[in-house]
């Protein structure tokens, strides 16, 4: 259900996003955000108000929420890097919304606006392939220290068939990068010490079937990819190396 009306008051921001369950890495505001032009509205030690026109509203549980679009792009505009990529990776990814709906967003932005440029580099640099929020902040702290490109989520085979999909693939270095987190390997809570022993043991014969086919892997948690150094130095010592300048855009 939709509603129209740049009067309205609605949730917005981070607020709008927390509704539609996206995905955050730094915490969430303890403040609830809304939009309106109405200046009897202000913000306080509760709310914080945003003041803008919206086209258009969601309803969420009873709640005017900013659109999908909206709430990527003002997320973009005003919160940091990598809780905007992991918003907008995340919604790409399971198919939410379009690159070109979130364009058409941002092309209501208007040039030279505050946070119009990062919302623009935000839409540019989200890729649906991205599958998890640590593959996105790890692209993040790869864009912020000019390490090389990366693909995302390439299918590797041998001679026995498809050994996997690697969440980073360095074709130049025949390099695999894989950000390691539980859920990937399917180790859920409560699990039986053998039962997760099994599941990493399969994890480590698909490692040393991708060494197999001449490709080096470099391997990292969330703690080295919110310590950008000590991931770039998992990744240097399999040959990925930072560039002189930032090279991500060069081909686009």
């Amino acid at each position: 259900m939709q509603m129209r009306g740049s009067r309205l008051i609605g949730f917005s921001h981070t607020s709008a996003a927390a509704l539609r369950a996206l995905p955050r890495i730094t915490p969430w505001p303890t403040r609830i955000a809304v939009t309106s032009t109405r200046p009897t509205v202000r913000s306080s030690g509760l709310v914080k108000r945003h003041i803008g026109e919206v086209d258009e509203y969601d309803v969420i549980d009873g709640l005017l929420v900013t659109t999908l679009t909206r709430t990527i792009i003002d997320i973009a505009r005003a919160e940091e890097l990598p809780d905007a990529v992991a918003a907008a990776d995340h919604a790409l990814h399971h198919k939410l919304c379009t690159r070109e709906e979130l364009m058409a967003e941002l092309d209501k932005v208007p040039v030279g606006a505050r946070g119009r440029a990062r919302a623009a580099l935000v839409v540019d640099f989200a890729e649906p392939g991205a599958m998890s929020v640590g593959e996105s902040l790890s692209r993040v702290q790869m864009f912020r220290l000019n390490v090389p490109r990366p693909q995302l989520q390439v299918p590797i085979e041998d001679d026995d068939g498809l050994v996997g999909i690697c969440d980073f693939w360095w074709k130049r270095e025949r390099v695999v990068g894989e950000f390691d987190g539980l859920k990937k390997y399917q180790v859920d809570e409560g699990m039986a010490a053998e039962e997760v022993t099994q599941v990493l043991w399969r994890e480590k014969k698909r490692e040393d079937r991708i060494r197999a086919t001449d490709r080096r892997m470099a391997r990292w948690v969330w703690a080295e990819a919110t310590r950008p150094q000590l991931m770039v130095a998992r990744l240097a010592a399999q040959g990925v190396r930072p560039t002189a300048r930032n090279e991500w855009f060069d081909a686009a």
